[in-house]
């Protein structure tokens, strides 16, 4: 699925083609609550980073999160005018692009149930919203996105 992504202010537009376009793992740790997550976590999709065509990417910054005292090698990308978190990129795994479900401009699929990962991380004052067949994981799920739309048989 070719997906479409902007940011707010309409400076960055990107496309990237996806063979995971589900929104269901939510990511409650503490660098996605603050660089991206409305609701207390945020939504990442799986996509293949080789297909990424950027309009605007002079508007593009990049944040290596500072984990356990020292700096992730992933790059979370966002627009330099309104701090929209678009995509992170991890140099250990060249082939991906996880695009942040929050910018994407396409009408996305639903989700037949949804992963909560980093429970472990999340604000007090957020409540899952889980439904019946939902996962949760203290830290992070035993399958991958590509094992979830596989499994369920949702890649397209």
């Amino acid at each position: 699925m070719l997906l479409h992504g902007s940011c707010h202010c309409g400076a960055v537009r990107f496309t990237v083609e996806s063979a995971h376009p589900y929104p269901f793992n939510l990511c409650y740790c503490s660098v996605c609550r603050k660089t991206a997550g409305g609701g207390g976590f945020a939504i990442n999709l799986g996509a293949d980073a080789a297909s990424l065509e950027v309009e605007g990417r002079e508007q593009v910054r990049v944040y290596h999160a500072v984990i356990d005292g020292e700096p992730s090698p992933a790059e979370r990308h966002f627009c330099k005018h309104c701090a929209s978190a678009l995509w992170v990129f991890d140099p250990r795994w060249p082939e991906l692009l996880h695009p942040f479900a929050s910018a994407i401009d396409d009408e996305l699929p639903v989700p037949p149930e949804r992963t909560h990962l980093m429970l472990g991380s999340k604000a007090g004052w957020v409540e899952p919203a889980l439904g019946n067949q939902d996962r949760q994981f203290d830290d992070y799920p035993d399958e991958s996105i590509a094992d979830w739309h596989r499994r369920l048989g949702l890649e397209r």
